[in-house]
């Protein structure tokens, strides 16, 4: 990095934060009527110091920067439109264990379609089949379990482990490797929900019960055709290049699935665009504040402490509770490449890759077991010669058994800990603003974290370490 933004310019993030936290509590009517403002001032402070006061390399931060916001709101814009044309209808009433069962099917769906895309299609019949008795852990407990720690067993599942896909992660790779970190977790947070929920469910007289109950007899799905809508959004998740033809797909399919939707099924889950509007808005200041923090990191992760799978763990979850997990993710893999990765054995990797593995039997074990897992994961990249320094980096990883946890402390720690706040994941702050839409008590940013975090994540995080990654 050729420049290096002042510490004190993390203080616009920062400043922002506190302001969402504590302004709908202190001047609720200020803030449903200024917010964007609010947003928009503290982003220009930064955006005009990278801009006008650091060197010319700054601007193309900005630039990235814009071109994460604009696929962030690309894809999150577009399932939202998509899903609020699909209408799901439930049997009956939800009893705790059909509850439990839903958020099962979800977190399994989030890996399928992506925390957000599951996200947006379960969180409205959810809300339905709730509807006589919902309460905040409801929502709570869907951001917990959908929106974020259920994506961690595929690249599709959340952002970091795309990111990680593309660096040369193998697809089931993770699913391989984080599943009993992803059963442990997931587990403990079903088997929680169902207590409260239980308890809940029995508050409810009977009658009460089968009269709010959702009237339908039989499960319902309308608008199908906006699956086609959903897959193409999906799909183009895939697509890097050329430049923005992946958001131009998402678009036209949120445009076509708005246009050719009966209005009959967005009145009946309560469609407008206000969500999307207010995370569109505080996501801008969002995204603009947090360039000094994420540079910052950049420039000195390595200096967190010696290089330990709890480490990564605590520290990528940290961060990714506040800052984008994508970037944060990203960072400490980088870190890790620096600590444990040594150039020469790169260097006789390259070697071997030019010489078809002709000497393998002569070179240093970690030489032999990075060039074995690119045989084993990218045998075709392998053959025709095209093996990049990312890739190689991550063979050397995953080939030692001793340094898969590295990744896995990293990846866990990313997606578990986007559940800690509202901002820490897309969705969780879409799946917010639908609840507060249609008139549901959830707790503020700071009671979400009091209520909610501390005294039901972090133990599960705590449990999740000392079984995987005490050292």
């Amino acid at each position: 990095m050729l420049y290096e933004p002042s510490i004190w310019m993390i203080l616009p993030f920062v400043g922002l934060l506190l302001v969402i936290a504590f302004a709908p509590l202190v001047c609720p009517k200020f803030w449903g009527a200024h917010y964007p403002k609010v947003s928009f001032a503290f982003a220009v402070i930064t955006l005009c110091y990278y801009l006008f006061i650091l060197p010319s390399p700054a601007k193309k931060t900005v630039l990235h920067t814009a071109n994460e916001y604009i696929s962030f709101i690309a894809l999150i814009g577009s399932l939202f439109v998509v899903s609020g044309g699909i209408h799901i209808s439930v049997k009956g009433e939800s009893k705790p264990g059909e509850n439990t069962l839903f958020l099962l099917i979800g977190a399994v769906t989030a890996n399928l379609l992506g925390t957000t895309g599951a996200s947006m299609l379960l969180i409205r019949p959810w809300i339905r089949m709730n509807k006589y008795r919902i309460t905040a852990y409801h929502i709570v407990f869907f951001i917990f379990i959908v929106s974020n720690v259920g994506g961690c067993l595929t690249p599709i599942g959340d952002p970091p482990l795309f990111l990680g896909y593309l660096k040369g992660i193998p697809f089931w790779w993770v699913a391989e490797h984080c599943w009993q970190q992803w059963a442990v977790a997931i587990g403990i947070l079903l088997g929680i929900f169902y207590v409260i929920d239980r308890r809940n469910y029995l508050k409810a007289p009977e009658p009460v019960r089968e009269k709010i109950a959702e009237p339908s007899d039989e499960f319902k799905f309308k608008g199908i055709h906006n699956v086609i809508f959903l897959a193409m959004i999906l799909g183009s998740v895939f697509i890097n290049d050329p430049p923005y033809v992946r958001e131009i797909i998402m678009v036209l399919a949120a445009v076509g699935s708005y246009f050719s939707t009966n209005r009959k099924i967005y009145e009946s889950n309560h469609f407008n665009f206000h969500p999307i509007i207010e995370v569109a808005v505080l996501f801008f200041g969002i995204f603009s504040t947090m360039m000094p923090a994420l540079d910052w990191l950049r420039l000195h992760a390595g200096e967190f402490g010696k290089a330990t799978p709890s480490l990564y763990f605590w520290t990528t979850g940290a961060l990714s509770s506040f800052l984008d997990n994508a970037p944060t993710y990203l960072t400490f893999l980088s870190s890790v490449f620096g600590s444990v990765i040594n150039p020469d054995v790169i260097n006789q990797v390259q070697h071997l890759i030019q010489t078809n593995g002709t000497d393998i039997s002569s070179v240093a074990e970690p030489v032999r077991q990075t060039f074995l897992a690119l045989q084993k994961y990218h045998a075709s990249l392998l053959a025709s010669g095209s093996v990049s320094v990312d890739e190689i980096e991550i063979a050397y990883l995953i080939g030692n058994a001793e340094l898969n946890s590295f990744i896995v402390a990293i990846s866990v720690g990313a997606v578990f800990f986007g559940a800690c706040t509202y901002i820490g994941n897309g969705p969780n702050f879409m799946v917010k603003s639908i609840a507060d839409q249609q008139k549901i008590n959830v707790p503020t940013f700071l009671g979400y974290i009091m209520k909610y975090t501390l005294p039901f994540l972090l133990p599960i995080f705590v449990i999740v370490w000392l079984i995987f990654f005490r050292k």
